[in-house]
């Protein structure tokens, strides 16, 4: 069965995180998705993606980047050569999509921008993902997603009130983006296979830019926060781990000394939640029917929440709160996720074998489509593993591979 992707061809030039996390999901859905890295020496003695080298690594290789290029084919190109651009230019020419996330001017400057991408292929879709846009005064910034969910607002209403903002242990800045950066080149394909006719199973639309600024991406999560300081003045603040204005929702800590997130801001649900714990006198309290009179009691109701979870383990209390069918969590660590079994049921903790037979466990696929869902092929490339494969296929020999090699352009 055919993948939903399957016939789009993605040229990857980014690294890190927001553009390769990007590809990711291409590559998942049945994209041939190239992956263009520098070859050792180039930037640095190792070469290739950095991510290669982040966190912890196995034989040398980071986890991460099985992952996060599972599906993948890695090709060496050096970018600042002639020679290497050129490849690249050879690369787009029946390309549905390259996917950047260099700083603003970078992809200029090496004669890759769109403009000159698009003349010699029109059909293209450029994803370009930077700190802050391909426009505005910031444009040359460095920005990385740490920067992002600053200026986003996401690290001034994180954390306690009476402590510095905080981050997720994440980079979930880039992971914003990234997502924002895959729906907006979607809609591109679309627009552009919808709109000029199709010859010999090829769109003749005309591509375009999908320009996804980092701290744009987290300000879209911002919910209603510029209106609300619009027409009233209001700052969202930290709550720790509360909800501003949404009661109740919270984080609750049981007899045993596990956290359950509670949330039970709807109507109906609230009193649900007041039934099981024996408290109808709040459940019929004609001011807490709605969440604008419970978000003024909010102490109060929270208080007594607490007081009936620190009554219960934490089983226990998931329990009776999913037979009152209130939403509830515990909050779990890695170590809960790889063995819940609802994880398991939705194959979200997959087995998989490294090449010198070590077994490893990976994240499954999101989302799950029923009639042509995503797979994993095979995980994260060797560093130039399809380079050979995939310039011959370009038009270049046995003589001008050596050339290009001897070079130091792949």
């Amino acid at each position: 069965m055919a993948k939903p992707l399957e016939g789009v061809k993605v040229i990857e030039l980014g690294q890190l995180i927001a553009g390769p996390f990007a590809g990711k999901f291409f590559a998942e859905f049945g994209a041939e998705v190239i992956k263009v890295e520098p070859p050792a020496g180039t930037d640095g003695e190792g070469g290739g993606d950095a991510l290669r080298n982040w966190r912890r690594l196995h034989e040398g290789t980071s986890l991460w980047w099985y992952l996060q290029a599972r599906n993948k084919k890695s090709v060496t190109v050096n970018l600042r050569s002639g020679q290497g651009q050129e490849i690249v230019r050879r690369l787009a020419k029946d390309a549905d999509v390259l996917i950047e996330n260099f700083r603003p001017g970078t992809m200029e400057k090496w004669g890759l921008g769109y403009e000159a991408l698009c003349a010699i292929n029109p059909g293209l879709v450029m994803l370009r993902l930077s700190g802050f846009g391909q426009t505005g005064p910031y444009r040359d910034r460095a920005g990385f997603g740490a920067v992002g969910e600053s200026m986003g607002g996401l690290r001034y209403v994180t954390g306690f009130p009476d402590r510095p903002p905080v981050r997720l242990n994440l980079s979930i800045g880039d992971a914003l983006a990234s997502l924002h950066g895959v729906i907006g080149t979607m809609m591109a394909l679309h627009h552009r296979n919808m709109n000029g006719g199709h010859e010999h199973g090829r769109s003749h639309g005309k591509g375009q830019v999908v320009d996804v600024a980092l701290y744009e991406a987290v300000f879209n999560m911002m919910e209603s926060t510029l209106p609300e300081y619009d027409r009233f003045g209001e700052i969202r603040e930290r709550t720790g781990t509360n909800l501003t204005g949404i009661v109740p929702s919270n984080t609750y800590l049981s007899r045993d000394g596990q956290h359950v997130v509670i949330g039970a801001n709807g109507d109906s649900i609230f009193r649900r939640l007041m039934t099981a714990m024996g408290r109808d006198d709040l459940g019929g309290d004609p001011q807490l029917a709605d969440n604008a009179g419970r978000a003024q009691r909010a102490g109060e109701l929270d208080a007594a929440i607490s007081a009936w979870a620190g009554k219960h383990d934490a089983d226990e209390l998931v329990e009776l709160l999913n037979a009152a069918q209130v939403p509830n969590g515990k909050i779990y660590s890695i170590a809960d996720i790889v063995k819940d079994p609802q994880y398991l049921a939705r194959e979200m903790i997959r087995g998989f074998t490294l090449r010198d037979g070590t077994p490893v466990k990976m994240p499954g696929i999101v989302p799950k489509l029923s009639a042509t869902p995503g797979d994993v092929e095979w995980l994260g490339p060797e560093l130039g593993e399809h380079t050979e494969a995939v310039l011959r296929d370009l038009g270049y020999d046995d003589a001008a591979l050596a050339g290009l090699r001897g070079r130091g352009v792949i």
